[in-house]
């Protein structure tokens, strides 16, 4: 295994992206149809929750290995004395690059389970072949753009956040901090970091949704912010703010509490194996 841990941080980004979807995909679920265009009930209200998760977990492991392998590349490649004023910088340019990488693998995964969670009547498959039919390849990435404007200010808030507060717990026990610990800093810094974006998401969510030709399709965000501001105001930008809080809460404590358990074990045993 590399110095730096490549490995491990790509294995253990992999381990923590699947387990914290796959466990959290009910309130994912809920939360797109909240924010769907057709409204709570008519997208499917509580009915077939699970539906396109087969697209959440096929992309999970390689969307947060990407992630975390170019989060933890540009950290190193960006390496800076730890007391400098600079470690927040060097924190957000890291997570931008990592957004930027794991968003080619996100986003069509993220197209297939959206639609496919506001139609339940339709099996996963489907809805890729239909996407492919209908508008190609390109149609898989509609809406890259603004998830990447909504996953960069999300990274920016919370990665800095999550590294601020573990090194304050840190200090503050004057040792390093246990696993549970850096869950609980990625538990507050995701949660806070959800509502900040909840406007970024609502409007990834509509231009996913569109459809293919319509206005709102064409991947613009402030057109999408704006149609949604003039039909429903302020309670519309924050549609499904309440679940994806409660979500990102809850996986930033088991995504980055995981991260930090499963990369240590794997740092421990290449260690020992030396």
């Amino acid at each position: 295994m590399d110095g730096p841990g490549f490995t491990a941080s790509l294995v253990a980004g992999g381990v923590a992206g699947t387990s914290v979807d796959l466990i959290l995909f009910p309130l994912d679920t809920i939360k797109t149809r909240l924010q769907s265009p057709q409204g709570f009930n008519k997208a499917g209200g509580f009915r077939g929750i699970y539906a396109g998760v087969p697209s959440t977990a096929i992309g999970s492991f390689p969307n947060a290995a990407a992630f975390f392998l170019t989060y933890e590349y540009v950290k190193w490649f960006l390496r800076t004395d730890s007391a400098s004023c600079f470690m927040p910088v060097k924190h957000m340019l890291a997570a931008s690059a990592g957004e930027v990488v794991a968003c080619l693998i996100r986003v069509p995964s993220e197209v297939v389970k959206q639609r496919a969670q506001v139609s339940a009547s339709s099996r996963t498959s489907q809805v890729f072949s239909n996407i492919l039919y209908e508008e190609g390849i390109q149609g898989l990435y509609r809406g890259y753009k603004s998830t990447v404007l909504r996953e960069i200010p999300f990274s920016l808030v919370q990665f800095p956040l999550w590294e601020a507060l573990k090194a304050l717990w840190s200090w503050r026990q004057d040792r390093v901090v246990d696993s549970w610990q850096s869950a609980v800093c990625g538990a507050f810094a995701g949660g806070f970091a959800a509502v900040v974006t909840t406007p970024l998401d609502v409007a990834k969510t509509r231009i996913m949704l569109a459809k293919a030709g319509s206005s709102a399709a064409s991947g613009n965000v402030l057109s999408a912010l704006h149609g949604v501001w003039r039909t429903q105001g302020l309670a519309g930008l924050f549609a499904g703010v309440f679940p994806r809080m409660a979500a990102i809460s809850l996986g930033g404590f088991i995504f980055l509490g995981a991260y930090d358990q499963t990369r240590s074990l794997l740092l421990q045993v290449s260690r020992k194996s030396l």
